[in-house]
């Protein structure tokens, strides 16, 4: 006989279907591709951004070693590229997930009725021993970390951790960066000359008490996947989501228009006009709407075809007046000579595979 319920007797879930609040948790979405050298910037894995202070450098990529029989195909790669054997006392590094208040309010922070929240995730560090993970609350000013110990090197390992919510603050309802997961990586004496905390507390001390050094050789590659946050005291089975659904959620905050994926050399980022002999005017209309107004940069070289001619353009850049988190106004200037005013034309690139638009609203 078919089954009709899931009887959810002695788990504590509301929801089976779309309660990861992590984006992009399988690493299946690398919209930049490999990103090198980083100190601070998001990795090759969309919404995983590194952040540091140190003189440490990892290379990102998106890998595919991943833990055995788990249905995942891809991680977040850290290949440190430049080593930091000798730490300073306000040094860190670390990898962190930023989620927007927007989708936070059914944790009913500031509320007795606050709920818990289990983190589950994937590990492979080349270091054994204690490693931290920290939830903070941004609103609230709060942190909460958990430790966990690395018993063998280079080795998938599968992490859970659960937390009270928070009942002394609320999440703001809004765009902004409302709570965040944080994978330390290396941590100097300000962050670990405390004492490990259970709970929500403030302060720096113990947020990395006795955190291993991830960045001590160029030797070292620390992998990630399968991350999960979900409600509830009960870390159940992964998420899957098909790639479509997790493109468009990271679109929300990056989309990039990349003239390699193109079939010819002529990429078409969109229509415009000339709005002078040297500069047009376009509109790219973005497939999901983002969470800002975006930024704009370019690389390469972007042209723009009056079907007369391809002039190339000295720089590419947004109309703050009238763009918006569901359009942007694209402004060629600098155009080469032989444009005509008024024209109706294209903005390509430049008989090039190289070069791309980036829009970023990321948190």
């Amino acid at each position: 006989m078919a089954v009709s319920r899931i009887n959810e007797a002695g788990l504590n879930i509301n929801q089976y279907g779309n309660r990861n609040l992590v984006i992009n948790g399988e690493m299946k979405v690398a919209q930049r591709g490999s990103v090198a050298g980083i100190q601070t910037a998001y990795g090759a894995c969309d919404r995983f951004k590194l952040q540091s202070t140190s003189a440490a450098r990892f290379d990102t990529s998106q890998s595919t070693d991943v833990p055995s029989g788990q249905g995942f195909a891809n991680s977040l790669k850290l290949d440190c590229s430049t080593a930091d054997t000798s730490l300073a006392s306000g040094d860190y590094y670390f990898i962190m997930h930023q989620m927007e208040g927007l989708n936070l309010q059914h944790l009913k922070y500031g509320t007795s009725d606050a709920v818990q929240c289990t983190l589950s995730f994937w590990v492979k560090s080349p270091k054994t021993g204690i490693h931290n993970v920290e939830i903070e609350h941004v609103d609230g000013g709060k942190f909460n970390t958990h430790q966990y110990t690395i018993a063998a090197a280079n080795t998938w390992q599968n992490v859970k951790f659960t937390f009270d919510g928070n009942t002394a603050a609320s999440i703001a309802n809004d765009g902004t960066c409302g709570m965040l997961v944080t994978w330390w990586l290396q941590a100097g004496s300000a962050f670990t000359s405390g004492s490990h905390t259970s709970g929500w507390y403030s302060g720096n001390s113990n947020r990395a008490v006795g955190q291993v050094n991830v960045t001590d050789s160029t030797s070292n590659d620390f992998y990630l996947t399968g991350v999960q946050l979900e409600v509830g005291d009960t870390a159940t089975d992964f998420e899957h989501r098909i790639y479509g659904d997790e493109l468009a959620r990271c679109q929300r905050y990056y989309q990039v228009l990349d003239s390699s994926l193109s079939n010819g050399a002529y990429y078409r980022y969109c229509n415009a006009f000339m709005s002078a002999s040297t500069a047009g005017q376009g509109t790219y209309h973005f497939p999901v709407e983002m969470r800002a107004t975006p930024t704009l940069t370019t690389s390469g070289t972007i042209a723009v075809y009056d079907g007369a001619n391809v002039l190339n353009a000295g720089a590419l850049g947004i109309i703050t007046d009238g763009s918006s988190r569901q359009f942007a106004g694209i402004n060629p200037t600098s155009i080469a000579a032989g444009g005509v005013q008024y024209r109706p034309c294209v903005i390509l690139s430049s008989g090039n595979t190289t070069s791309k638009i980036e829009f970023s609203a990321e948190l």
